[in-house]
């Protein structure tokens, strides 16, 4: 009887493992199929592109599209009404400035060169404006001779507003510390002799106000 009960046990221990076995097996195959499909499909997605392809996506990239036709439209001489408020409580400043546009690398970027004055001192600007073609969005950068930083903003157009919002962070000089802050920026085609751009940042209170307002007039 003794024996019967040890080989019973001794049959269910051996059936146990067996099946433990069996389960890992299964598992581990199960495991490695996982590997070898996503493996597969790494290697698919990553597999390189016949040259056609290349210089076909290439090409389009660096066309010239209507976008860039429109920014090219924007060229020449504007008048700058410039508005520009320290505080959402404080009356604004008022100056003027001149802004010329011109196109760069065969009509692939916009140029602007804004002079004028601004707190009581001379001011000159250097805008850069491009429309990335595969992203679809354009990205205006801002330079001056009031700092030392880049300003990068990007924003899609709006075809039924006839506008841009750009929208990205800059350096806030009065904290003294480097710190970045949100900013956004409103770019609008009035009408072919008239643009409109507002600039907007945060007040004291972290909430958003309008911080310039430039009307532009063709010369």
């Amino acid at each position: 009887m003794k024996k019967t009960s040890n080989l019973l046990v001794i049959t269910g221990l051996l059936l146990f493992s067996c099946t433990e076995a069996d389960n890992k097996s299964t598992n581990a195959a199960a495991e490695l199929s996982k590997d070898t499909s996503t493996t597969a499909a790494v290697v698919a997605t990553e597999a390189p592109m016949d040259s056609a392809t290349i210089a076909k996506n290439w090409g389009a990239y660096m066309t010239p599209t209507d976008m860039h036709k429109m920014m090219a439209s924007w060229n020449g001489k504007w008048n700058a009404a410039v508005s520009s408020w320290q505080s959402p409580e404080s009356a604004p400043e008022i100056s003027k400035a001149i802004n010329t546009n011109s196109m760069l690398l065969g009509g692939r970027y916009q140029q602007g060169i804004h002079t004028g004055n601004m707190m009581g001192q001379p001011f000159e600007g250097r805008s850069m404006l491009a429309y990335d073609n595969a992203k679809k969005i354009f990205t205006t950068t801002w330079i001056d001779n009031m700092g030392t930083g880049l300003m990068i903003l990007h924003g899609p157009w709006d075809e039924a507003t006839k506008s841009i919002t750009f929208t990205g962070k800059s350096v806030d000089p009065a904290a003294g510390n480097g710190k970045e802050v949100d900013m956004k920026q409103m770019f609008k085609v009035v009408d072919d002799k008239n643009h409109l751009m507002e600039m907007y940042g945060k007040g004291p209170d972290g909430k958003e106000f309008k911080m310039m307002e430039i009307k532009y007039s063709r010369q």
